[in-house]
């Protein structure tokens, strides 16, 4: 199992950079609310809510459940970006958009997590 984890990883990871690039380029200098990092994580919320809900009711296999949900989910959100981006935004001294962003990424994330499971 550990490969099927690897491979879904090694996706998940290349998908969040790709998608992360995508978003973020040229918000960055407009913006320095973190906009990639922040659909990323609400999106792999969601993903793995709904992978989550999949895996428990016995409609995907344990193979599926460790490539999909152990994975890419895990490659694709990103808790240490999140914190590093945190960080930043204190140094510069942006509180509130440090705490919006926080506040805003674990409501939704929780949010998207649910709506994936119960769909």
């Amino acid at each position: 199992m550990i490969w099927v984890i690897g491979i879904g990883g090694s996706l998940g990871a290349g998908v969040r950079f790709i998608v992360g690039n995508l978003i973020s380029k040229g918000t960055q200098k407009e913006n320095p609310f973190p906009v990639g990092t922040w659909i990323i994580n609400i999106t792999g919320s969601f993903l793995l809510g709904l992978i989550t809900q999949l895996h428990l009711s016995s409609h995907i296999s344990e193979w599926l459940w460790f490539f999909g949900g152990v994975g890419f989910c895990g490659a694709y959100t990103t808790f240490s970006t999140f914190g590093n981006e945190t960080i930043k935004l204190i140094q510069s001294n942006k509180i509130k958009l440090a705490t919006i962003y926080v506040v805003t990424s674990i409501i939704v994330g929780v949010i998207s997590a649910t709506v994936g499971f119960y769909i």
